[in-house]
């Protein structure tokens, strides 16, 4: 039986696919197996050694505290993809925001009243008079599961797209429409645009992604959309442009108190998976792996560990997390040899500095050699599934 604790409310649907001979919802983390959760932050957080997973239903995990789970083993899973509609259609939605001034035109008709509003509406009409999305350029920075769909969105509604994103995956280029144009640098996305759209991750190489340089390089009046995370723009180079021009309109899931009140701010409430269908999805997603994970071992949209598979064939199966280091394997298999366990099947892979293996073994593994394999040096957490 599987203990699993939630830190937010999830998807009832998702927590359907925990069967209940399996699976039993806990109150607290005491001797939980795995834990559930959306934006709750974790890092304040002491986790029990029982824990052997984690679930992010949702795509980004700076509320979890990766590093240290990596140093214990632990996988994190994420869902990623599962709110792409959501976001995209949000994306989309900040463009024509933007472009057609509606955040102060609807400001404008909630103002007034009285028995003038219709002639105020036909007189100050023409204070928001904007302009089209069709024939202007998108540039979509990350072509990951948002940023494909954002671009193949914006190339259906007639815009020009740019792309950049130096790390695409082969399926990212599959489903990428044909007409986006893949940008060589950052600088030629900067300035080729009418509007930036964000779409990657935050980390020691994306945090203030757009900065001052970045903005001596755009267009005047250039619109930026941030769906991503608040920390890969610097807001001084934001608010300088706002100041002076070069940035049309900010629009932001991700509200700040320096930009309340300034009409060229689109603020919005953190609203980019906030779909009924979103959390769902999500739910859905990182359910089944954590599931696949405590059931079989293996290994799916870890953001920490590799993406590790493996048909079950044997009487036990064991699950090793360790370091990336050399002989490691040849460890492990001298000490299953030397205890006279048979590897039936084995599959190891490797991610930055750290590596998951999954063995198939013919016989039951008892608590000696789990201990000789524990001693090894690097070796992270060990699982056996009987």
């Amino acid at each position: 039986m599987f203990k699993i604790h939630t830190l937010n409310n999830i998807s009832a649907n998702g927590l359907k696919r925990l069967p209940a001979e399996r699976y039993q919802m806990v109150a607290t983390l005491d001797g939980a197996d795995a834990v559930l959760l959306r934006s709750a932050d974790m890092h304040a957080l002491t986790l029990p050694d029982s824990i052997k997973a984690i679930g992010r239903a949702g795509a980004g995990t700076n509320n979890i505290p990766v590093a240290a789970m990596s140093q214990r083993g632990i996988p994190v899973f994420n869902a990623p993809g599962a709110n792409a509609n959501a976001v995209k259609e949000l994306v989309i939605a900040g463009m024509l925001i933007a472009a057609r001034n509606l955040g102060v035109a609807l400001g404008f008709v909630e103002a007034l009243a009285g028995d003038g509003m219709e002639t105020a509406i036909e007189n100050g009409k023409k204070k928001f008079v904007g302009f089209e999305l069709a024939g202007r350029t998108l540039g979509v920075v990350g072509l990951g599961a948002i940023g494909v769909r954002v671009a193949n969105a914006a190339r259906a509604l007639g815009m020009r797209v740019i792309g950049f994103d130096p790390h695409m995956t082969v399926e990212g280029a599959w489903a990428l429409s044909s007409d986006v144009i893949k940008a060589g640098s950052l600088n030629e996305l900067y300035g080729a645009a009418d509007f930036i759209s964000f779409h990657v991750p935050l980390n020691d190489a994306t945090r203030g992604i757009f900065n001052a340089a970045a903005l001596e390089l755009v267009k005047p009046g250039v619109v930026l959309l941030n769906f991503s995370r608040d920390g890969i723009v610097a807001h001084e180079a934001i608010q300088a442009g706002l100041a002076d021009g070069r940035i049309g309109r900010y629009v932001s899931d991700f509200p700040k108190p320096e930009y309340v009140g300034n009409p060229s701010v689109i603020s919005l409430p953190h609203l980019g998976a906030s779909t009924g269908e979103a959390e769902e999805n999500c739910a859905l997603m990182v359910v089944d792996q954590m599931r696949e994970f405590l059931e079989n071992g293996n290994v799916i949209n870890a953001v920490n560990f590799p993406h590790t598979r493996m048909p079950r064939n044997g009487k036990s199966r064991i699950c090793i997390a360790n370091e990336n280091k050399p002989n490691m394997i040849g460890q492990l298999s001298y000490a299953l040899g030397a205890a006279g366990i048979n590897i039936s099947q084995m599959h190891n892979a490797s991610r930055g500095d750290y590596a998951y293996n999954l063995i198939d073994v013919d016989q039951t593994v008892g608590a000696a050699v789990i201990e000789n394999l524990q001693a090894i040096e690097g070796v992270l957490s060990i699982r056996v599934i009987q």
